[in-house]
């Protein structure tokens, strides 16, 4: 998955990048997107990463914001 290269080398805890990879994962399949999409899944790992660097830590949370913020 995209998002594992983007967050390798930030401080997360492990409960953390669980919440991140399935709310990442949940997008990417709300969005119909596949293994041909790399640069869209790229942008949703990235915005997943952004937000929870703000401070949303509640995968629905994050699911429902990137989704809103590309939508």
């Amino acid at each position: 998955m995209a998002i594992y290269c983007l967050f390798r080398n930030k401080p997360f805890e492990p409960e953390a990048i669980s919440v991140l990879t399935g709310a990442y994962a949940d997008i990417c399949r709300a969005l119909g997107l596949g293994d041909g999409d790399r640069g869209k899944s790229d942008v949703v790992a990235k915005k997943v990463i952004e937000f929870a660097q703000r401070g949303v830590s509640d995968r629905v949370d994050l699911r429902e914001k990137v989704l809103q913020e590309l939508g």
